[in-house]
């Protein structure tokens, strides 16, 4: 991994060319992960949500197969070493995250799917809590309680007085645990068990996973005669999912993270929920209500609080 450029301007001032290019790139990825909604919102009406994710991942596992070539001998010691771990990654990332979200898509708006995935950060902390003892400070605690609330403001749609009817979006409902999901394939993503593995590499290997456990789903959407695509729209959004907001999303956010660090590329993925909601609003004309503002406020606060770095002296 090259280590993260740490020269910041020229002798004029102006910020260097090697700095410059790494920050566009991730001023764009948050951009090009929000896009996998807005295209899935769009093309599940044409495409089985299974199908939409066998293709998606299936195209992506193609494009990136020289990498397991290159790297085929770690790769051949992970998969034979590890089978449940890289069949789980591609369960939680591909088949929950992938056709799960897509299926949700038929009962909610982009607009929501957005703001609650936001929360997959503040999840992670729950998880790494629980299962790794991972010490969780005031300020953290703090923030999940306060995201939470953001998205208990987007779901109930500023009406706390649905939690007595229960009258919830099947949907949204999805979203949440699309979003623990998402969580749980972030953690597990990381570890000794990956750390030998180049991140292409691994990445590829998860997206072949995701390919194998959605094939036979995707099959019998076929067989039973679900939406197949067939215009030039439903394969310009199966193209659009796989360039944009699969195959330059994730390898712009890992060139983000060789360039300028873990720590400063997460910190552009805040950008996910204006991002996200502005699309829904400007290219699906998803209204933007109250609740909705209130909601990524609230969303955006706890996020911040829970997991911006800490100030060193």
């Amino acid at each position: 991994m090259t280590a993260p450029v740490t020269a910041n301007a020229d002798p004029a001032g102006k910020p260097s060319l090697a700095r410059f290019i790494p920050l566009t790139v991730m001023l764009l990825t948050p951009l090009f992960f929000s896009s996998n909604l807005i295209f899935g919102r769009s093309t599940i009406h044409e495409v089985a949500p299974f199908t939409l994710a066998f293709l998606r991942w299936a195209a992506a596992a193609l494009v990136l197969s020289p990498f397991l070539w290159m790297a085929r001998d770690r790769v051949r010691t992970y998969v034979t070493s590890h089978p449940v771990h890289w069949l789980l990654l591609g369960f939680l990332g591909m088949w929950i995250c992938g056709a799960g979200v897509y299926y949700a898509l038929q009962f909610t708006t982009a607009t929501n799917g957005t703001l609650i995935y936001t929360t997959s950060p503040l999840m992670i902390i729950i998880l790494e809590r629980l299962f790794f003892g991972r010490a969780t400070s005031w300020r953290e605690i703090a923030g999940i309680l306060i995201g939470f609330l953001g998205v208990a403001i987007i779901v109930l749609k500023g009406n706390f007085t649905e939690l007595a009817g229960s009258s919830f979006n099947l949907g949204d409902l999805m979203f949440i645990f699309a979003a623990l999901s998402w969580a749980g394939y972030s953690v597990l993503l990381k570890g000794r068990r990956t750390a030998a593995l180049p991140v292409s590499a691994l990445f590829a290997v998860v997206t072949l996973s995701g390919a194998l456990l959605l094939a036979p789903f995707a099959l019998w959407e076929f067989l039973t005669g679900a939406l197949m695509p067939h215009t030039w729209s439903a394969w310009g959004g199966i193209a659009g999912i796989v360039v944009f907001s699969s195959l330059l999303a994730f390898s712009g956010y890992q060139y983000g993270i060789a360039r300028l660090g873990a720590s400063t590329a997460s910190v552009f993925m805040y950008l996910l929920p204006p991002y996200g909601v502005g699309l829904a609003v400007l290219v699906l004309g998803e209204p933007f209500k109250t609740h909705h503002a209130i909601g990524i406020i609230t969303v955006l606060a706890g996020l911040v609080l829970a997991t911006a770095p800490k100030r060193t002296t």
